[in-house]
């Protein structure tokens, strides 16, 4: 497998050192207080449980409890909520388990097999999803859409499933970087002519996640070598977690042009020329949920241990201002 071209504006660079910050929004809080992080907070309160996580099913899985999980259930509410009524997307509800020429397409397979998980029914193998992504896209498999359906744009929120194959030692501990995690990912089939203006347009839609949350941000876009198999232009969106002293990535929000579409067989009818053509499709998450919670936890924090509730997910969770 060959790895999609960088678009023009991507920087060179092997790593996350060549990637350029492009904005910041937003200030981190001053603390009167040492802030703790969301692994001791969640211990203090009973919330998170890694322990019972590690009994049930081994490493990188946890269990959250009480307020926590609710909170948690208040924000993917929100996100999806956000998308659809504000931004447009038509809400999908997907396949978890999906066959392996889905993978193919989205460039899953056969490259980074070592990070799915599978599993065997008689002859039927099939792949937990690793994103939402997966399900959404291959939606356009095989397909000629006709101009006036472009773009489309196409959320859910789902659970994703990680072997975490490359990670060995990174956020051993804590919701970071888990075998399960909870997105609400975002995907768009786009003209191809148009396909960069979409990219703006969804990395907007991200960031007015972290907006209304009052959480501070920055924009990243990736060099080259930092960049994803599919993907020809990526925005990184990275959170402030105080707990952490740090930034750390939130978002992802890739064009991947026609990289998918060629595999998938996904084709529009241009109007120009009357022929199919290749469809762009792009996909970003409009947020990791378990990830948005550690940012609540940690930039919500009061000195008893308490979680302030932003005012945004105050209608989900029955109007509670802080959870304790």
């Amino acid at each position: 497998g060959v790895p999609n071209l960088p678009d023009a504006s991507v920087p060179d660079g092997k790593d996350e050192h060549a990637n350029i910050e492009l904005k910041r929004v937003g200030k981190p809080r001053l603390f009167d207080f040492k802030p703790l992080d969301h692994i001791a907070l969640g211990e203090r309160n009973g919330w998170l449980d890694a322990e019972a996580g590690a009994k049930l099913s081994g490493s990188r899985f946890t269990v959250m409890r009480g307020q926590l999980a609710r909170l948690h259930r208040a924000l993917a509410q929100f996100m999806i909520d956000l998308h659809t009524n504000q931004h447009g997307y038509l809400e999908c509800n997907v396949p978890l388990l999906v066959n392996a020429e889905s993978m193919r397409g989205t460039g899953q397979l056969p490259k980074f097999e070592e990070d799915l998980f599978s599993t065997t029914v008689g002859e039927t193998r099939r792949y937990l999803i690793p994103t939402a992504e997966v399900s959404l896209t291959n939606l356009v498999r095989d397909e000629i859409l006709e101009d006036a359906r472009l773009p489309m744009w196409l959320t859910a929120h789902t659970p994703c499933f990680r072997a975490e194959a490359g990670s060995y030692g990174k956020d051993v501990r804590g919701m970071i970087r888990q075998h399960q995690f909870e997105k609400v990912e975002l995907v768009a089939i786009a003209r191809p002519a148009e396909s960069y203006a979409v990219h703006e347009q969804m990395t907007v839609h991200a960031e007015a996640v972290l907006e209304q949350l009052g959480l501070p941000y920055r924009r990243l876009l990736l060099c080259a070598g930092d960049m994803g198999f599919g993907a020809s232009k990526t925005h990184d969106l990275e959170v402030w977690l105080p707990g952490q002293d740090s930034y750390r990535e939130i978002s992802s929000i890739s064009n991947c042009e026609a990289f998918q579409a060629g595999r998938m067989q996904a084709r529009w009818r241009n109007p120009a020329t009357g022929k199919p053509e290749p469809v762009h499709t792009l996909n970003g998450s409009g947020v990791a949920v378990g990830r948005a919670l550690v940012a609540v936890m940690e930039n919500y924090q009061q000195a008893d241990g308490s979680i302030e509730v932003p005012a945004a997910l105050r209608p989900y969770i029955g109007g509670l201002e802080r959870i304790a």
